[in-house]
């Protein structure tokens, strides 16, 4: 497998420049970005989350970051905010490999959210939909991906 065709339909549909970066089989994202030769703070990760009345939302954030859903539970105005759980997430995105959720919501008609540091970055990558292809995306690009989409500062640094 590569990169989701559904993915680089939508990509190419909305005429965002990317490029796809090959890499060695990983199964983290830091064994990813030393698979791939990229710092580890320029992979944004997906997490999918679903509210109180079902209503899912993608949110965006720095593979080496951790989502506070108590955050983003108010800046969402929701009165619950929960992760969906791993074989959920495989159907929902069955065109990838399980674990491989490209962070790009839109491709899946999902509501979608990023965390504010993700528009700091020069050069952005994310899962193509499998365990060995990253997408490359300029600033410029993802803004151009992301346009209206809320953002906001929900996730902070892990630290080990």
């Amino acid at each position: 497998m590569s990169i989701s065709t559904r993915v680089s339909s939508y990509l190419d549909s909305r005429d965002i420049r990317y490029e796809v970066v090959k890499h060695g089989h990983s199964n983290s994202s830091i064994s990813t970005a030393l698979a791939a030769h990229v710092p580890p703070e320029t992979i944004a990760k997906a997490v999918v989350l679903e509210d109180n009345e079902g209503h899912q939302t993608m949110a965006l954030l720095p593979a080496h970051y951790k989502i506070s859903l108590h955050t983003l539970r108010e800046q969402l105005n929701v009165l619950d905010l929960k992760i969906v759980n791993e074989d959920q997430v495989y159907k929902m995105f069955n065109d990838c490999d399980p674990g491989a959720v490209p962070a790009i919501g839109q491709a899946y008609n999902m509501n979608t959210v990023y965390d504010e540091s993700l528009s700091q970055l020069v050069d952005i990558y994310l899962e193509g939909g499998d365990h060995e292809t990253l997408i490359h995306l300029t600033h410029k690009q993802f803004e151009k991906l992301m346009g209206d989409t809320k953002h906001s500062r929900f996730s902070g640094e892990v630290f080990h």
